[in-house]
């Protein structure tokens, strides 16, 4: 595992999420930020009751500046609206803060690339510094990036997927999902039953909330 600096030398010591914002503008923890237009740091209210975490921003997250903002950002919002969880008082947020991407071998796209072990690792604190300022009651983990990121390398989300557990170091519940973007790109012929799957999920997260 390749180590870097890490975001906890950029993290200020005034944790409220404007400050939070701000500062992770300038992050130099990792090597991310020299390919990717900006960072992109979590959204929504403060006081949110539940906080959605996600992998690594996409391609029109890193160019809006704003998570959940493309394909699987809308399909998380229709499964929320459809678990009864509402989305204006949700915070979402990522475990890598810069888009990791790949150019395609023709043209401009960038294909989304899995951040590595030491990206994750490096990112973490702006992680825990949003989970401080926010305080909310449940963390949901779509995907196993985000939930090795809070719950440690051994999770697996196979194995625990939808069960409510505890989050080590702090008075919160915690659930693991899949990522909206794993269902997307999921058979067609499977798509829907991902989709109900993930909805199950969430309904759990509502009832807790």
């Amino acid at each position: 595992m390749v180590k870097y600096e890490g975001a906890e030398h950029y993290v200020p010591e005034g944790r409220g999420l404007a400050e939070l914002r701000e500062a992770a503008e300038r992050c130099r923890g990792c090597d991310l930020y020299a390919d990717a237009t900006q960072t992109v740091f979590g959204a929504g209210p403060q006081d949110a009751r539940v906080v959605m975490v996600g992998e690594v921003p996409g391609d029109r997250e890193d160019a809006t500046g704003k998570p959940f903002v493309g394909p699987a950002g809308g399909l998380l919002d229709k499964a929320m609206k459809e678990a009864g969880i509402d989305r204006d008082g949700v915070y979402v947020t990522n475990a890598v803060k810069h888009f990791r991407f790949t150019p395609a071998e023709r043209g401009k796209r960038r294909i989304h690339k899995k951040p590595s072990r030491g990206q994750i690792v490096a990112c973490r604190p702006w992680l825990v510094a949003e989970l401080e300022a926010v305080t909310p009651g449940v963390v949901v983990c779509l995907g196993a990036t985000a939930a090795q990121s809070l719950l440690g390398t051994d999770f697996r989300v196979s194995k625990q997927r939808g069960e409510l557990l505890d989050l080590p170091g702090r008075e919160a519940r915690v659930l693991a999902t899949a990522h909206p973007s794993a269902i997307l790109r999921a058979p067609a012929d499977d798509r829907e039953q991902a989709y109900q799957d993930l909805v199950k999920d969430l309904r759990i997260v509502a009832k807790a909330t």
